[in-house]
């Protein structure tokens, strides 16, 4: 354990120190790429690489590279979703590492192992969805990116945007969101034997229920948007959907019914749940609730917290009917007043409002 590229800590709440946790492994980043080239494919010393690069530097390293070839990419192509096309992937391939690299190391922890398990189904959900609405689609962009495009009217400073925030920062933010697992890493080294009690039950399971909530959220979504391309085209309800679904329905445009009474984003809502567990969590374990990982969540709930009244504001201005639902239902939380949620069913004969108001992010 001594041989590791880990800290020495005398306390559980030392496993949270930027100073004693990161900062003296910062310079493994500028010999990482010589002791890649000197081990070449051999992959034995590979591992030993691997094992000797302290966990949150290798993932430092990848981060830094991907970031480079995603600014390249959209520069290239003019297409400025590359870092989308990754924002469901990157958080598991993250949580992995530390996992396995615990694991290589002789580090065993439920508590990295069950976090690796949430962050793939996590994945594999967000994925599918994202895939499954033409993401991955050759060319295919996310519209506001048009927007900001048109807003910015500047090639030179669009080019410094594109680096500084959809390249760098985002790259910086999605690796910030896992480093929970990076302190996870450094409690079960210092602590030896782990338990894995109640409360961390507790957490993995809320987790794991904001994962579902977020399910069936995008899954609402996705069948209204079904039911409304198939009443568009043929000017008929589909027989699954005449029940769930009224004319007036679809020719508002954008769900009410559902976890979509309660909230304009309910997916979004869930998925910054998902990451504040983590980050709860962690705090919770080390009894020390400020603390230099919880950057992550705060840059990924501004993420949201920017982008949805981007979003809004575009629907609003096409669509006068939004603003209503806008009033009557919350943006993230359900709106604590005597007015009841918005009915699925809106009065008839109000004139209907199309909605576009999905985030890339729950692609």
């Amino acid at each position: 354990m001594a041989s590791l590229p880990l800290p020495h800590v005398e306390s559980l709440s030392e496993c949270t120190s930027f100073k004693l946790t990161v900062l003296p492994y910062l310079a493994q980043l500028q010999y990482l790429p010589a002791s890649l080239r000197e081990a070449g494919r051999d992959l034995e010393r590979l591992n030993a690489v691997y094992l000797a690069t302290n966990p949150l530097i290798s993932a430092v390293a990848l981060g830094s590279v991907l970031a480079a070839i995603f600014f390249l990419a959209a520069e290239i192509n003019r297409n400025y979703s590359q870092v989308d096309r990754f924002w469901s992937i990157l958080p598991a391939v993250y949580n992995v590492h530390f996992a396995a690299w615990a694991r290589l190391a002789g580090i065993r922890t439920q508590t990295l192992d069950t976090i690796a398990v949430i962050s793939v189904i996590w994945s594999a959900r967000l994925t599918f969805n994202y895939w499954r609405k033409g993401g991955y689609q050759i060319g295919s962009e996310d519209y506001r990116w048009q927007i900001v495009r048109s807003k910015v009217n500047n090639v030179f400073m669009f080019t410094i945007f594109n680096f500084l925030f959809i390249a760098v920062a985002q790259s910086i933010l999605l690796l910030l969101i896992t480093c929970p697992s990076y302190v996870f890493v450094n409690i079960a080294n210092s602590q030896g034997a782990e338990t894995f009690g109640l409360p961390d039950l507790a957490f993995s399971r809320a987790a794991f229920f904001f994962i579902i909530i977020e399910t069936f959220a995008d899954q609402q979504q996705w069948n209204f948007q079904t039911a409304k391309q198939e009443y568009q085209k043929n000017a008929r309800i589909a027989g699954s959907n005449k029940d769930q679904y009224s004319p007036e329905d679809l020719e508002r445009g954008f769900v009410v019914s559902g976890l979509w009474s309660w909230s304009r984003h309910p997916n979004f809502a869930a998925e910054q749940a998902v990451w504040l567990t983590m980050y709860l969590w962690v705090c919770f374990r080390t009894e020390t609730y400020f603390q230099w990982t919880g950057l992550g969540i705060l840059g990924y709930m501004m993420i949201f917290q920017g982008s949805a009244p981007l979003t809004e504001g575009i629907t609003a201005s096409k669509y006068p009917e939004y603003v209503e639902y806008q009033a009557r239902v919350g943006r993230f939380l359900p709106r604590l007043s005597a007015e009841a949620p918005i009915p699925a069913k809106i009065k008839k004969g109000r004139k209907a409002a199309p909605s576009e108001v999905e985030d890339k992010k729950s692609n």
